[in-house]
């Protein structure tokens, strides 16, 4: 009797310890679980978050991020998530609206254009008419934007897990450094440009936000609307608009070939560059270049060059990630 009563006590006595044990540290499985959309948004909130947050991209680079359909797998992804981050201004309705289905309770979907931008700053454009509703959401190719970008990401991750809240701040405070030396980087690169070169026709507008910013000006874009080819009409008239404003090139994306594009560098004497991107990193992942910052680095020395300027004024610009990450953090892309 008085062994099975020492037991008994024993018991007690584990299950009040027990209780006055502190917690463990978290492990990586506990990590902010963090879902986002496009690569560059991917890795601007991978600059903030690094090696604290689980992160994943839900669009492959490479896809038309306007036409993409996330896949039933992507439901269960999005169901994981803690925070997802999508750019909004309606580039990503798919999966925006799957997210909004499949979230957990306590889950957070943070909209980073609304955040931004007021509606009377949003732009349309050739591809984004206003009659359409929908404005030009390509406000990551402004660095500054990205800032913004980066600013929310911070609030909410820290809103999320302040314990780490040092931690996103410090990156913070590396990456808004990077940007604000990428700003003047690119300042400098457009002023080598001869005045009358400093006009951009591309495949698709997603310079709306950058060219204002840089004194540049948007003159045209292949692309209409619908995402289909545009008429021959408004082919014929790019071409004389080319020939009249003297274009020396027109740019394409290196991720859809356009030989409509190619075809009007051909006939308006303009020289043809399909390098441009938006979408998607260049380099390959653990590579310097594969970051936020070569995207739009690498995207205005190809500018420089075409148009009569001097790249090297941005071609030695460090494109890494912020430093003190962790460069083994999966990314998806």
């Amino acid at each position: 009797m008085k062994f099975k009563t020492l037991l008994a006590l024993l018991f007690v006595l584990g299950l009040f310890l027990s209780a006055c044990t502190p917690t463990a540290t978290p492990t990586a499985s506990q990590k902010l679980t963090v879902v986002t959309t496009v690569s560059p948004i991917t890795n601007i909130i991978y600059n903030i978050g690094g090696d604290h947050i689980a992160l994943t991209g839900i669009i492959p680079e490479g896809s038309d991020s306007h036409t993409f359909e996330p896949a039933p797998s992507d439901a269960k992804i999005l169901a994981r998530a803690d925070l997802v981050f999508v750019n909004g201004l309606k580039l990503e309705e798919p999966t925006l609206q799957m997210a909004e289905a499949n979230k957990k309770a306590g889950a957070e979907i943070v909209l980073l254009g609304e955040q931004t931008l007021t509606p009377d700053e949003y732009i349309y454009d050739f591809s984004f008419p206003k009659e359409n509703g929908s404005p030009n959401p390509h406000l990551w190719m402004n660095p500054l934007n990205a800032l913004r970008y980066a600013e929310i990401a911070k609030e909410a991750l820290s809103r999320r897990d302040p314990a780490n809240a040092d931690y996103y701040a410090k990156n913070y405070a590396a990456f808004k450094a990077r940007l604000e030396a990428l700003d003047q980087a690119i300042q400098a690169t457009v002023a080598t440009i001869p005045p009358e070169n400093r006009k951009l026709l591309t495949y698709h507008d997603s310079f709306a936000y950058f060219a204002p910013r840089y004194g540049l000006t948007v003159i045209g874009a292949i692309q209409p609307s619908d995402f289909a080819e545009p008429s021959a009409q408004e082919v014929a008239a790019m071409i004389t608009q080319i020939r009249e404003e003297k274009v020396p090139a027109i740019f394409g994306s290196e991720v859809f070939p356009s030989p409509i594009l190619e075809q009007i560098g051909r006939e308006s004497g303009a020289q043809y560059v399909d390098t441009l991107r938006d979408d998607d990193l260049p380099g390959q992942p653990g590579e310097a270049t594969h970051s936020y910052l070569g995207l739009v680095a690498g995207d205005v020395a190809t500018m420089a060059k075409a148009l009569g300027g001097d790249p090297s004024k941005i071609s030695g610009f460090d494109t890494a990630n912020v430093p003190g990450l962790d460069s083994s953090v999966t990314q998806q892309p």
